[in-house]
């Protein structure tokens, strides 16, 4: 097996990782950053659209929203580094060294307000402003630092020895290589592969969580996977893509089948209530009246976000006459148990962004925070990355002894899986249904193991663990009884008391 070695080895190519990598580089690290991303279009930070959050002139309030829409399973001490510590991000990386031309009023940033915010603190660019970030920051990290980025490499399995890492498998083109390193941080995104509609690109397998739970990494949280209530819901084959909750910042309003605005019944914030309370209505609604629609016509949709008001129309729909929406899966709250330091609980193990569980985030993300806790996070475990040296150990290289996946193996596989993700393990859950569930995820893990003894492929190992991460969530919904946030169980009684 071909073999390479860095100080530092990033898996992912999304903010978090990213942050990262520059992170490492500025504290004197080797580094390497392998993504299996050959464009930014291919990552999740790429389609986050609302912005990110930071604090103004009153980090208690910001505190506070972030707690109070994660319905009090919060992590108060990481709640409060991601607050102080947004600012000085923000402004190092995003601002003054990748010159992200966020939007401004004429006197200064145009903040912007989204669901369970008090106040308006959100930097953004349109309704696009991952787009306006990820490809300056990997192209500053290909031409202004010494970061070596390897596009179209996916890592397999991450290399173990006595309970420490020690690299990863790295496959290109089909080819396997041991990479050693002496830190190693995972920022490889989400988990939405596993549901029919999603948010998230086709890559979102969750391959971090999956790897590092393979590995005997600690995992928390997966219950908590967020809806958003407001991605596009028009044909199948047309595709899904997110209505930024900005939208509904600027006075859009929900309606249902009957044209009536239902959300001031459901919550006093109407339509910009926490993003499980607005996603479970917009179910309710869309089951009972047939269908929902954003009413954009007391916003300046077309000039305010032309982006979103050209995919409309590019998909028939008149913006002026509502825009359907539908819930879709769009974030994983949980993933591996990390410090705000981005440490795991397997030495020389980091991680950050969506793969990583901070305690952050609680049962229900407030909107505009993954962004901004994959750059602080991000930043902190590049750093503690750096400053120890690969140790080259032995490893067995996968077996590829067996004929090519039989034809559609890995399609139809997959669609099983994401059928009864999605019919048992989405916005609203039972008992009965979490254990069918289980049953089947545990059959379709044991068809996809028989295959990965002997064969090796990038699809297989993707499929491999969208497998491992759905089973993740099905555990931790089974284990949790209590309604709380993202995890809501519609047939028991135990539910949070705020």
């Amino acid at each position: 097996m071909k073999t390479s070695e860095s100080e530092t080895l990033v898996v992912g190519g999304g903010i978090a990782g990213c942050a990262a990598a520059l992170a490492a580089d500025r504290a004197g690290g080797d580094v390497v950053l392998a993504t299996k991303a050959t464009r930014p279009e291919e990552t999740n930070s790429y389609w986050a659209q609302g912005g990110v959050a930071v604090t103004r002139s009153d980090p208690e309030t910001f505190r506070e929203d972030i707690i109070e829409a994660g319905a009090g399973a919060c992590d108060p001490a990481a709640v409060e580094t991601l607050v102080r510590e947004a600012r000085p991000a923000v402004d190092d990386v995003l601002v003054e060294t990748l010159g992200v031309p966020f939007d401004t009023n004429g006197e200064g940033f145009d903040y912007g307000r989204e669901a369970a915010h008090s106040e308006s603190r959100i930097l953004h660019v349109d309704a696009a402003t991952g787009a306006a970030i990820l490809p300056r920051f990997l192209e500053h990290l290909r031409e202004e630092t010494a970061v070596t980025v390897r596009e179209d490499t996916a890592a397999l399995d991450l290399i173990t020895h006595e309970g420490r890492v020690h690299g990863a498998l790295l496959e290109r083109d089909g080819d396997v290589s041991a990479h050693f390193a002496g830190g190693t941080v995972l920022a490889t995104g989400g988990i939405g592969a596993a549901y029919d509609r999603t948010t998230n690109p086709d890559a979102a397998t969750g391959d971090g969580i999956a790897m590092g739970a393979l590995a005997g990494a600690d995992v928390a949280d997966m219950e908590y996977v967020q809806f958003h209530p407001t991605a596009f819901a028009g044909e199948e084959e047309n595709g899904t893509f997110l209505l930024s909750e900005a939208v509904r910042g600027k006075g859009a309003v929900l309606r249902n089948g009957d044209g009536e605005r239902f959300m001031p019944d459901v919550h006093s914030d109407g339509s910009l209530a926490p993003r499980d309370v607005v996603a479970r209505a917009v179910a309710t609604e869309r089951a009972e009246t047939g269908e929902v629609r954003l009413d954009v016509s007391e916003v300046a949709f077309e000039s305010s976000f032309p982006g979103l008001a050209k995919r409309c129309r590019d998909r028939g729909v008149d913006p002026a006459e509502g825009i359907p929406v539908a819930p879709a899966e769009h974030f994983c709250c949980g993933g591996l148990a990390v410090d705000m330091d981005g440490r795991t609980s397997l030495d020389r193990l980091f991680a950050a962004g969506e793969c990583a569980r901070t305690g952050v985030h609680g049962a229900n993300r407030l909107a505009s925070t993954s962004l901004l806790e994959g750059l602080v996070v991000g930043r902190r475990a590049g750093r503690g990355a750096v400053g120890t040296s690969p140790e080259r150990v032995e490893v067995s290289e996968p077996r590829d002894s067996d004929p090519d996946l039989p034809a559609r193996f890995a399609t139809e596989k997959g669609d099983r899986l994401r059928r009864t993700m999605t019919e048992h393990v989405g916005i609203e859950r039972t008992s009965d249904g979490l254990r069918r569930a289980a049953t089947s995820i545990r059959r379709l893990k044991g068809e996809v193991d028989a295959y990965t003894r002997t064969r090796t492929s990038r699809e297989l190992y993707e499929l491999r663990n969208a497998t491992v991460t759905a089973l993740l969530v099905v555990r931790a919904a089974t284990e949790n009884d209590e309604s709380r946030g993202c995890h809501y169980l519609a047939d028991t009684e135990v539910q949070y008391a705020d």
